[in-house]
């Protein structure tokens, strides 16, 4: 816990800092670009295929009936546009974890190593294919497992319980990998996450709920679908946000506990290394 606790202060100092802001560009206008020819070219046939499989299969009065048993009938008159952004939003945060993985966590990680852990030896055993990879097979069992859990969407407290999970186990397989990539072996990588696989769970959960913050711009109605690319132009932003700000967390503690791991200190050992430095310290850990 205390390892826990440190890692998320110092993560904390360290996203406020400009130079970590700064690194969101990249991941963002990579993002942004891709979904912009995405949209322009498949989002009107994905809201017209939709509008013809409601008219043919009478969806219409079926969804009514639903939302106005739930007080929400006026959304029966954009609920296509609706379910194809919905559609859409788990690629839209896949494209910006996976830059964010690319580009701006490698970039933290030689940063935070050389600054507060120079000694630790680099052992390089994750890669750029590896990284990716990981990204894709993580992300096609998430899909499944949202798939299926989707209509616990209706129930709210199952809703607020069973998506941050998921989305913490996406968040920490992928950015745990990122963030051992170069300084641990692939045998070390594996010790490491299952030694310590339930706080990085806790990580990526939390994660997973800031990460319902941008979801929260789809809940305008109409509004959100006549704003549509600029709705999703914020949410990847602030997406890509958080992913920052995961990565600092994992980064971290994860560092930290590979650097127990090869002194021999049980996982648990409170040692004195996790102590949050003072706030000058860590405040200007970004890269220079």
């Amino acid at each position: 816990m205390r390892l826990l606790l440190s890692s998320f202060g110092r993560a904390l100092l360290s996203q406020l800092h400009i130079r970590m802001l700064l690194l969101t560009v990249l991941p963002f206008v990579f993002s942004v670009c891709i979904w912009a020819v995405g949209l322009w070219l498949a989002l009107q046939p994905m809201i017209d295929w939709l509008q013809d499989y409601f008219v043919v299969h009478s969806m219409f009065g079926i969804a009514g009936s639903v939302l106005s048993w739930f007080g929400m009938g006026a959304l029966k008159t954009v609920i296509v546009p609706m379910l194809a952004m919905w559609a859409l939003l788990p690629l839209m945060i896949l494209t910006a974890l996976v830059f964010v993985g690319l580009f701006t966590i490698p970039a933290i990680a030689r940063h935070i190593g050389s600054r507060h852990y120079p000694q630790l030896e680099m052992r390089r055993g994750g890669s750029w294919w590896g990284s990716l990879w990981t990204s894709l097979w993580c992300f096609a069992v998430f899909v499944v497992g949202w798939l299926v859990t989707l209509p616990v969407s209706l129930i709210p407290p199952l809703a607020f319980a069973v998506h941050p999970l998921l989305w913490g186990w996406l968040t920490y397989r992928v950015m745990a990998y990122d963030t051992l990539a170069d300084y641990a072996s692939a045998d070390e990588r594996r010790t490491v996450l299952r030694l310590h696989r339930w706080p990085l769970l806790v990580i990526g959960t939390i994660a997973g709920a800031m990460g319902a913050a941008p979801t929260l711009l789809w809940l305008g109605g109409a509004l959100s679908v006549i704003f549509f690319p600029l709705l999703a132009a914020g949410a990847i932003w602030l997406y890509v946000l958080v992913f920052v700000f995961t990565g600092l967390w994992f980064q971290y503690y994860c560092l930290e506990a590979l650097q127990r791991y090869r002194s021999g200190q049980p996982p648990d050992d409170p040692g004195g290394a996790d102590l949050i430095r003072p706030a000058a310290d860590v405040i200007d850990a970004g890269p220079r």
